[in-house]
């Protein structure tokens, strides 16, 4: 697929954050857990555990100067379930420690809005940025990759994935007539951190559920 039509059809990317987390995002820029880690100096078993383990739960880690950054929990992919999901011998301890070197973004709204409201999220408030498509995917065009589904998610069914569910742009198939991915793009996928994200916010806001809580100042 060329950039052009992946950012045409895709005008607004969204991330869906801890509340209270925009502050630091906008100084620190939209770090993944392991640019978190390496920020935050934590290593030793805590770090393996972090990278490597199922987070059945939020985590929080702390700076020296007293901020606080949550790693977000990964209910939707306990170990077993995994284990079952993947494929050419890849181990969960992999999977995990692939998907903590990364920052996801949704390709739509709806996928979203879908995890706002799923029963184990709708009851709590998140802050959500919508991104300019156009300018940070071409930025950081070289290091983004495409994924068709929900990469972290084994529900309700253990769909089989693999290295090869992340395609970087000019790999994702799309069709030779219409230049429009042949599957739906879900997740655009940045590599470890993005520094300068506050550049690419058009809107903030916390938000619980279907319903908005406030708008967040950029």
């Amino acid at each position: 697929m060329k950039t052009e039509v992946l950012v045409e059809k895709y005008p607004r990317l969204f991330h869906m954050a801890e509340p209270g987390s925009w502050e630091l995002i906008k100084e620190y820029g939209l770090l993944s857990t392991r640019a978190s880690l390496d920020r935050f100096n934590i290593d030793g078993e805590l770090r393996q555990n972090l990278e490597e383990g199922h987070r059945a739960k939020k985590v929080k880690i702390y700076g020296k100067e007293g901020q606080v950054v949550i790693l977000r929990d990964q209910k939707p992919m306990p170990h077993d379930r995994l284990e079952k999901a993947l494929e050419d011998g890849i181990a969960p301890e992999e999977w995990y420690r692939f998907l903590n070197s990364k920052v996801f973004t949704w390709a739509q709204e709806e996928r979203l809005n879908r995890l706002l409201n799923a029963r184990e999220y709708r009851n709590d408030e998140h802050d959500v940025l919508v991104l300019d498509s156009a300018p940070l995917i071409k930025r950081y065009e070289e290091s983004v990759m495409l994924c068709h589904m929900n990469s972290g998610n084994t529900f309700p069914y253990p769909h089989r994935r693999g290295w090869e569910l992340f395609q970087s742009i000019s790999d994702y198939k799309a069709s030779d007539r219409t230049g429009q991915p042949i599957k739906p793009v879900a997740e655009v996928v940045f590599e470890y951190s993005i520094p300068d994200i506050k550049e690419f916010v058009l809107e903030a806001k916390r938000v619980k559920g279907d319903s908005l809580v406030k708008t967040l100042a950029l």
